[in-house]
């Protein structure tokens, strides 16, 4: 796709979008920039919702939707779906403002929680607790890009531990490990489009305040259908 045509396929989003939802929105631009990640290849920035400091309580915003990085992305990918790419990033973008201008963070959180999601990725250090910030789908359950997390708070390590996955419940051995320990599950049927992972931990302290990237201990296990 050209740039004058993804910048005519975003001004034909904007006219779907109801008008409360672009209340203080100062404009939506299109950029032919190209916006890797400072540290992760492959990575790329969508897009941005920038606030205009005017002095106001209400904060406008300007929203920039980066071509190159689209483009960067659908030269690595042969499905690559522009239109569905392009609506994702700009919903994304206003929920940002509509959040800042209502003093909320939750979309802030889910940033927060898929860029430790590339730490773990990248078999580096992260928040063990980061999936908290993804969207809560089902009790104790919380989704982070395509990874689905189980969370279980015990006293003490349990030797199993059961969940439900589309209507049908599962047991999970827990290996010894020390706590927090992931659990990332094969056998679910069918299976997410990520990783399914139980986070068996410990009940939370006063120290987990201080919440610090550090190594987790990771384990695969096969999970065992419960008979109905």
């Amino acid at each position: 796709m050209q740039l004058a045509d993804f910048r005519g396929l975003i001004y034909r989003m904007m006219e779907e979008i109801p008008a409360p939802y672009l209340e203080g929105i100062a404009g939506v631009d299109v950029s032919p920039r190209t916006v890797p990640h400072p540290t992760r290849s492959g990575v790329y920035t969508m897009g941005e919702c920038i606030p205009l400091d005017v002095g106001g309580d209400q904060v406008p915003s300007r929203v920039v939707l980066y071509y190159g990085s689209f483009r960067a992305l659908a030269s690595d990918r042969a499905d690559f779906d522009w239109r569905a790419e392009a609506w994702e990033t700009l919903t994304h973008e206003l929920r940002h403002h509509l959040e800042w201008r209502a003093h909320q963070q939750g979309l802030e959180e889910y940033d927060r929680a898929a860029e430790e999601g590339y730490a773990r990725a990248e078999e580096e250090p992260y928040d063990p607790l980061y999936y908290l910030g993804g969207d809560r789908v089902a009790p104790d359950t919380f989704e982070v890009d395509d990874d689905v997390f189980f969370d279980r708070v015990v006293r003490a390590a349990p030797a199993a531990v059961e969940i439900t996955w589309q209507g049908r419940r599962y047991r999970v051995a827990v290996p010894s490990d020390p706590l927090p320990l992931y659990l990332v599950l094969e056998g679910l049927t069918p299976p997410p489009p990520g990783d399914a992972i139980v986070v068996v931990r410990r009940k939370p302290s006063f120290l987990d305040i201080f919440r610090r990237r550090r190594p987790v201990t990771e384990r695969v296990v096969e999970v065992e259908p419960i008979p109905r």
